[in-house]
C-alpha cells in the first residue's frame, strides 16, 4: 500500500463473502446501520459528506475504508469523492474480490425467528 492508496482489509463488510457478525470483532449492527449518512448512491454532488472508516483503523486515526471508497467512486456514483480520489486528495482502494453493489448488501442477513 503506498501514500495515495488503502488497502481493503480481510473482513471488509464491503467484500461479497464477509459476514459481519462473525468476521468483524464486537460488530454492532446499529452502529453499521449508522453508516447510511456516509453515502451519496444516486445523488450527484460535489460537495464533502462523512467517510466511512475501517473497521480496523484506531479511534482518533482513522483511516478510511477501502471498500467504501470504491463503492462510492464506482457504483456509488458520489462525484465529490471521485474528483478527491482523481486529484490525489483522497487514497485510491485497492479491494481484494468481489463487492456488494449496495449498502444494504453489506449488513448480515437479519436472522428468522423459529415458530415453537
Amino acid at each position: 500500500m503506498s501514500e495515495h492508496s488503502v488497502k481493503q482489509c480481510k473482513s471488509c463488510p464491503w467484500r461479497v463473502g464477509v459476514d459481519p457478525e462473525r468476521d468483524i470483532p464486537g460488530y454492532r449492527r446499529a452502529k453499521h446501520e449508522g453508516l447510511r449518512d456516509t453515502l451519496r448512491t444516486g445523488e450527484v454532488s460535489l460537495r464533502g459528506g462523512r467517510l466511512m472508516a475501517c473497521h480496523q483503523s484506531q479511534e482518533g486515526s482513522e483511516a478510511p475504508c477501502a471498500g467504501w471508497i470504491a463503492h462510492q467512486i464506482g457504483p456509488g456514483n458520489n462525484l465529490g469523492l471521485r474528483l478527491r480520489v482523481m486529484t490525489g486528495g483522497m487514497p485510491a482502494p485497492e479491494v481484494d474480490g468481489p463487492q456488494h453493489e449496495s449498502f444494504e448488501d453489506t449488513l448480515p442477513k437479519k436472522k428468522r425467528r423459529r415458530a415453537s
